[in-house]
C-alpha cells in the first residue's frame, strides 16, 4: 500500500471519529508508522498540524449543527469533545468570529474548512539532491527527551526547546566537548552535536528525540543516554549553506520535500520514522543533512 493511500485511510479514520475518540494506536496501525511520524508527515504535506486540522473540522461541523438543528450549546460542546460550554464557545468564536448563539442567525458569515484529500503533485520546480548510503550499526549518546506528538506538556515540550535549553545552560558545549573524534562513516567537516528522532518505541502519542553525538573511541559517555542505531540504508538530503537563524526554516523545507515529493514517488519506504538532523558549518553559516532510514518497497 503506497504512502498516499495510507495517509488517506488514516485521515478517514480521523474524520469518522471527530465526535468520538481518536485512538493513537489505531491511527498508527492504519498509517503504518508511529503516531508522531504521521503527525510529521501530515503537517509537512498539508502545512497544518493534525491537531489544528481536527480542531477546525470539529468547529466546522459544529457550525453546521447549529444552523441545521436545535441542539443546545452544552450538548454540542460535549459532542465535539470540549470540557465545558465556555471552552467550546471560546474556541468557536476564535475560529468563526461569532458566538455559537450568534451563529444561528440568518445571514451570519461562518468559516468552513473542508476535508483534506491527499494526492501526488508533480511540480518539477526545483531539483532535489540526495544520496543513498548503507551504514553499519553505530551508537549515539546525549540528552534524551520524550515529547508529546501534539506539542503539549512541560517545558521543554519539543526538540527545538530542548536545543534552546541546552544552549542556555551549557549542556550543548559539554556534549560537544565530550563527543571526541567523529567516526569514519561521518563527514569530517561536520559539527559534533546533532539530533536523532523516533529511534525507539515510546508510549502512544509520544516520540523520542535526542540531542546527540556520534560515539567514537575517545568519546566520554558517562552520564549520558547511549542508544544503539541498527544497520540501515539511509537516504540523505543535504542543504545549501544558510544563516543560522534560518535553520528551522531550512529543516522544515527539507522535511516537507522528503515527505511530499521524494517519498511518495520513490521505490523506498521509511523505516519506523527514524531520522537524523546532521549539522555542519561554522559560526557564520550553517549546513544541514537530513538522514532518513529507508528500505526498498516490497511488491
Amino acid at each position: 500500500m503506497d504512502l498516499m493511500t495510507r495517509m488517506s485511510l488514516a485521515l478517514a479514520y480521523v474524520e469518522d471519529n471527530l465526535t468520538g475518540e481518536i485512538n493513537p494506536d489505531t491511527l498508527a496501525q492504519i498509517a503504518g508508522c508511529s503516531v508522531y511520524n504521521y503527525y510529521r508527515m501530515f503537517s509537512f504535506i498539508t502545512d497544518i498540524s493534525l491537531t489544528e486540522y481536527i480542531r477546525r473540522r470539529k468547529l466546522t461541523l459544529a457550525a453546521i449543527d447549529l444552523q441545521s438543528s436545535d441542539i443546545k450549546v452544552i450538548d454540542l460542546a460535549l459532542k465535539y469533545g470540549y470540557d465545558s460550554p465556555v471552552s467550546f464557545s471560546r474556541a468557536f468564536q476564535t475560529l468563526h468570529g461569532v458566538t455559537p448563539t450568534e451563529a444561528r442567525a440568518d445571514g451570519i458569515t461562518l468559516k468552513a474548512y473542508p476535508r483534506i484529500s491527499f494526492h501526488i503533485s508533480v511540480k518539477g520546480e526545483k531539483e532535489m539532491d540526495y544520496r543513498i548510503e548503507t551504514k553499519e550499526a553505530f551508537q549515539v549518546f546525549g540528552y534524551e527527551g520524550i515529547f508529546k506528538a501534539d506539542g503539549s506538556g512541560a517545558y521543554p515540550n519539543n526538540p527545538h526547546e530542548l536545543w534552546n535549553q541546552n544552549r542556555t545552560n551549557g549542556a550543548y558545549e559539554k556534549l560537544a566537548s565530550d563527543a571526541g573524534d567523529l567516526p569514519s562513516f561521518v563527514g569530517q567537516n561536520l559539527c559534533k552535536v546533532h539530533g536523532v528522532c523516533d529511534y525507539k518505541q515510546t508510549e502512544p502519542g509520544t516520540f523520542a528525540y535526542m540531542q546527540c553525538a556520534f560515539k567514537s573511541k575517545n568519546s566520554k559517555t558517562d552520564g549520558y543516554t547511549v542508544v544503539d542505531i541498527p544497520a540501515h540504508t539511509w537516504v540523505i538530503f543535504p542543504s545549501e549553506k544558510f544563516k543560522w537563524d534560518q535553520v528551522v526554516e531550512v529543516c522544515n523545507d527539507l522535511n516537507k520535500r522528503f515527505y511530499s515529493e521524494w517519498l511518495p514517488t520513490s521505490e523506498y519506504e521509511q523505516v519506523n520514522g527514524m531520522n537524523f538532523e546532521v549539522y555542519g558549518g561554522d559560526t557564520d553559516m550553517g549546513y544541514l543533512e537530513l538522514w532518513f532510514a529507508v528500505e526498498k518497497k516490497t511488491r
